[in-house]
């Protein structure tokens, strides 16, 4: 019984040191143009999670290049674009976010990530909401 709890318990120690736990997790977002007369409120998707990573003892001596840990980002991504309302005729209605459908571990690519990690200070509204679920508008 004893050799069994150990070997289970070493087992998973393993695996979970192994699995990584970045996935798509819902997110809401707020989206305004000082123009427009709305505030749209979007329901999507982003990637995030945990990534296992080791931060080596060596790294004094390592190009910085070779210094990056992994962080969860975007496996496969689709762009939509919807349209704020309440906006005059010279300004464009239009705003375009991804939608993450599956996520991975690997270097962050700045080419279509935001690889700083810093807090939005203006993630709500200021004007009148509308809302917008992916795939129905409300």
């Amino acid at each position: 019984m004893t050799a069994i709890f150990l070997i289970s318990m070493l087992f998973g120690l393993l695996c979970g040191q192994a699995t990584s736990f970045c996935i798509p997790t819902e997110y809401m977002m707020h989206v305004e143009r000082k123009e427009c007369d709305y505030c749209l409120t979007i329901n999507t998707t982003i990637c995030a999670g945990y990534c296992m990573t080791r931060d080596i003892n060596g790294k004094q001596f390592l190009p910085k290049y070779a210094l990056s840990q992994d962080v969860c980002t975007y496996g496969d991504f689709i762009y939509k674009t919807v349209e704020i309302p309440g906006c005059p005729r010279h300004v464009s209605p239009y705003f375009s976010f991804p939608i993450a459908v599956s996520c991975k571990c690997g270097k962050c690519n700045t080419d279509y990530s935001d690889c700083v990690h810093e807090i939005i200070k203006t993630n709500y509204c200021t004007k009148p909401q509308q809302s917008y679920l992916v795939g129905v508008s409300i």
